[in-house]
């Protein structure tokens, strides 16, 4: 007899709610699955835009329309242009001395100084507080709106308004450049120096009171039509909103003062929300709270303890949040040490956020199958798409960093053995520091894998090794370190590590220890390793390329051309 396909099998029935209740029970046999996302639902956290952006977008595209109206429809120019005439000659036969000495008291918001001046503070400020990224799409903002205003008013050729001026103008009229230069100016200012918040609406308010009243001035000295005013004021605010919309957003780059890592994002709100379900549907856990954790030691992405619960009872997971910060920041570190010493090793910069988790998941994994001590990872999730990964490990419960205890001579022997493992397993971790290397029990632990390289150089070898002996040397004799380095490596290999280590070499914050070690016992241990090592000559860490050679010509030629404009902005003949 042949069973009907659209009878349900009643021995699937309970297995329908697998997906939901995660950890079920059949015939004695316990089963456990995670939720896997369905196809084309949206990500934890979606790129979306706010509702403010949306605005400005229309706005954007109602300035567009406008001008069109104005300027390429022939059937509607006159029409527009009579309207303006007659408005301007209607203020211009009311006028009163008294408004008259207002406005064009007014009418120095739009002059050349005012301008000027706050746009000097606006590249000082930034350059102060090290907003790079900002301050490029400032300049670019500015240059763009310079080169768009003037080649409008170029095409359109409008003349000014048939009144009597009573203050001073220069060129055609449409759009009016001093209105859109404040309104681009303060908006710019606004949004780059000012974090979200009541203050950021309250200045935003304020300029766009001055913008206001600037037109209103210009309009009723006779320099401007009211069209010119207002198309203006529109596109000028619009354009650099747009821009640090899309070049630098608030949820990647959060405008923060104070202390603190640029590089350590808030994880509040919808981001939080998001980590929690992607971490909760990946590992098949609930989520009960993510912290930062460790941020004094990490300056390349945001570390974070979450603490979860599963069938097994509450656990902790360490986790490493990467966003296009810290995509960025590498490609400048690796941009600057090229600079400085070119490239030893084969490696190019990351494309994505996505690879940057993705190659310290693979780090981690292949060091673990080469017996070096590293912590086990549990994969990465998208928080969103080429934007935010997390990657998850297991969380090292009472490691220590080192030096914080007391290092035995069962460490020392671990961290040792730890770079002996790399050598042989042929990977480097290539940020060696105190703040990587995790104590707990005697047990030595690597961490922060995501400068890892496999197949390194034998000078990238070295340089691990080094700075291992290094660190080692802070809270032991080095004498002894160096006797205990020599059970597994040969003379000739610690005395090239010294060789190779320059300065540029050794981490920040290892290089600080350094300092404030020989500050207190007049010790150099650079130069002490050095010294009990065999003679050995110095390894050059330059390395000149074709590369190298181009990049620096270019670095000469944006400086030069920074210095030009700086010149000729304090001359009276730039953009700024």
């Amino acid at each position: 007899m042949t069973e009907d396909p659209t009878t349900p099998d009643p021995r699937l029935e309970d297995l329908d709610e697998l997906g939901e209740r995660r950890v079920m029970s059949i015939a004695g046999v316990r089963l456990a699955g995670r939720r896997r996302r369905p196809s084309g639902e949206r990500a934890p956290l979606p790129r979306q835009w706010d509702r403010v952006g949306i605005i400005w977008l229309v706005v954007a595209g109602a300035v567009i329309a406008l001008w069109a109206l104005l300027f390429t429809l022939p059937a509607t120019v006159e029409w527009w242009t009579l309207r303006d005439v007659d408005l301007a000659q209607a203020v211009a036969r009311n006028r009163s001395d008294g408004v008259t000495d207002v406005t064009q008291a007014l009418n120095a918001l739009g002059s050349e100084w005012t301008i000027r001046t706050l746009r000097v503070g606006l590249v000082l400020a930034l350059v102060l507080f090290k907003e790079w990224r900002r301050l490029f799409v400032a300049l670019g903002s500015i240059l763009i709106l310079e080169i768009v205003v003037n080649t409008i008013k170029v095409n359109t050729a409008r003349p000014r308004p048939y009144v009597i001026a009573l203050a001073p103008w220069d060129g055609w009229s449409h759009p009016s450049r001093p209105v859109a230069a404040l309104a681009a100016t303060l908006a710019i200012i606004g949004i780059a120096l000012i974090p979200i918040g009541v203050w950021r609406k309250r200045f935003m308010i304020a300029a766009a009171l001055a913008v206001v009243l600037l037109g209103v001035s210009n309009v009723y000295l006779g320099v401007d039509h009211a069209t010119d005013v207002i198309v203006a004021g529109f596109f000028g605010a619009a354009l650099p909103l747009l821009a640090y919309r899309f070049l630098v957003p608030e949820g990647v780059f959060p405008l923060t003062y104070g202390r603190g890592t640029k590089a350590h994002v808030d994880i509040g709100g919808a981001r939080g929300d998001a980590m929690r379900l992607a971490v909760g549907e990946r590992l098949d856990v609930e989520v009960l709270s993510i912290e930062k954790f460790g941020t004094e030691a990490s300056g390349g992405s945001t570390p974070l303890l979450i603490t979860c619960q599963d069938v097994d009872g509450e656990r902790q997971l360490f986790a490493k949040l990467y966003t296009q910060i810290h995509l960025r920041s590498d490609r400048w570190y690796k941009y600057g040490r090229t600079l400085l010493y070119g490239s030893l090793e084969d490696e190019v910069r990351w494309l994505s956020v996505k690879r940057l988790a993705e190659h310290e998941d693979y780090m981690m994994r292949i060091m673990r199958d080469a017996g070096i001590p590293v912590p086990e990872s549990h994969g990465y999730v998208t928080i969103t798409p080429e934007r935010e990964y997390l990657i998850i490990t297991e969380f090292l419960a009472g490691a220590k960093e080192i030096g914080k205890e007391p290092v035995t001579e069962e460490v020392i022997d671990a961290a040792l053995e730890a770079v002996r493992a790399m050598w042989d397993g042929a990977v480097a971790h290539r940020d060696i520091k105190p703040g990587n290397v995790m104590v707990s029990n005697g047990r030595v632990s690597l961490i922060d894998t995501a400068f890892g390289i496999a197949q390194p150089s034998a000078w990238r070898e070295a340089v691990d090794l080094a700075n291992m002996l290094l660190i080692l040397g802070l809270y032991a004799d080095p004498e002894h370190v160096y006797r205990r380095a020599l059970l597994r490596f040969a003379p000739h290999d610690v005395a090239e590590a010294f060789a190779a280590t320059r300065a540029i070499t050794i981490p920040t914050q290892l290089k600080r220890l350094l300092k404030a070690h020989e500050a207190e016992t007049g010790v150099d241990l650079v130069e002490y390793f050095d010294d009990i090592t065999p003679d050995c000559e110095p390894i050059s860490v330059q390395r000149w390329s074709t590369k190298r050679v181009a990049l620096w010509g270019a670095t000469i030629l944006g400086a030069m051309t920074a210095l030009s404009l700086v010149i000729d902005n304090v001359m009276g003949q730039g953009f700024l």
